[in-house]
């Protein structure tokens, strides 16, 4: 995460004029909305605040442009005021710091104030809070003079790219943890005498930069001790043995896109598109904030095998799903 974000450097000049008479050293900054952070919230009218010393606070939206999850942030700002002569500081600028919001301003030795700067900062701090994502939003301040007369209009679009390389993750919501235990839900049937069955696992893959990779691409290995041969997947008798006996062979899927895509053993999956992918808002484990993940479920069919071919008992394997995310960043 970068550091703070200077917007405008202290004593950024807005406006000077040496006799004072246009009014200058009173310049004040307003938002559109008291309530709305759509384009920053703060007063909207002068509120002759007198308060030195206090950085004012601006709280503007901003929007993750792939999911639309709105974030707030605080932009804080204040302003300098400048005397005509350096009775009281060696560089005409007031040391004191002024309401960004505030006409008011003390003059110096009974000098009117001639001149009018300002300052506005996004500190490091408030970023922390946004999850991976592209981030956009907009402050727009107005300036004002006594009484109320509008003089120009500042307007400050904000773009972040926030990644989170370390959080990229396969989430099944169905499962607590990462190895979840899963059945396979076979069924015999009497009449057949056949036994077979298909179980469907919820499964969403996060990119640690909002969705918005080029591809993702996915692997399934079987990592049991005795990979079938060809390129399906098995589960063997949890008592051993390495014959056809002892063995049932099953079929994954997976779905994107709405489409059924055949996983085959230790192959890579590109699924393409990622950055327009329908979408799938979760909490992921070390994550605060709700992130948005892209779901792909995986189908794990066993076709009807006839059941006097097998073993009875029970039959366990080992499925691994590997993600790969492109290298180059978004």
């Amino acid at each position: 995460m970068p550091g703070d974000i200077e917007i405008w450097a202290p004593k950024t000049l807005i406006a000077h004029e040496g006799t004072g008479t246009a009014g200058y050293g009173h310049l004040f900054l307003t938002c559109a909305s008291e309530t709305d952070s759509s384009t920053g919230k703060c007063a909207t009218e002068d509120t002759h605040e007198s308060a030195r010393g206090i950085l004012s606070r601006v709280p503007v939206r901003l929007t993750e442009r792939r999911g639309g999850m709105p974030a707030e942030v605080t932009v804080k700002g204040a302003l300098y005021r400048i005397d005509p002569v350096t009775w009281c500081s060696s560089d005409y600028w007031h040391r004191e710091l002024y309401t960004l919001y505030s006409s008011y301003a003390q003059t110096c030795l009974g000098e009117p104030v001639v001149g009018t700067g300002a300052s506005l900062l996004l500190e490091a701090d408030e970023l922390q809070g946004l999850t991976a994502g592209h981030w956009q939003g907009k402050l727009e301040l107005d300036l004002r003079k006594p009484p109320s007369q509008s003089l120009a209009k500042y307007v400050f679009n904000f773009d972040f790219t926030v990644t989170d390389y370390d959080a990229i993750s396969i989430y099944f919501p169905g499962f607590d943890g990462i190895a979840p235990l899963v059945n396979m839900d076979l069924r015999y049937d009497p009449i057949r005498k056949m036994v077979g069955g298909y179980k469907e696992v919820d499964m969403c893959l996060y990119d640690g930069v909002g969705s918005q990779s080029e591809f993702l691409g996915v692997t399934v290995r079987d990592s049991g001790p005795r990979p079938p041969p060809g390129r399906d997947f098995a589960v063997w008798h949890q008592d051993g043995g390495s014959d056809d006996t002892q063995r049932l062979d099953y079929h994954v899927r997976l779905s994107y896109g709405g489409n059924e895509l055949a996983m085959k053993h230790g192959e890579e999956q590109l699924l393409r598109g990622i950055d327009s992918a329908q979408l799938r808002m979760v909490l992921l484990p070390g994550i605060s904030q709700p992130v948005y993940c892209v779901p792909t479920p995986l189908t794990l069919e066993t076709p009807p095998t006839p059941i006097a071919s097998q073993r009875p008992g029970i039959y366990e394997g080992e499925l691994t799903v590997e993600l790969r995310v492109p290298t180059a960043k978004p």
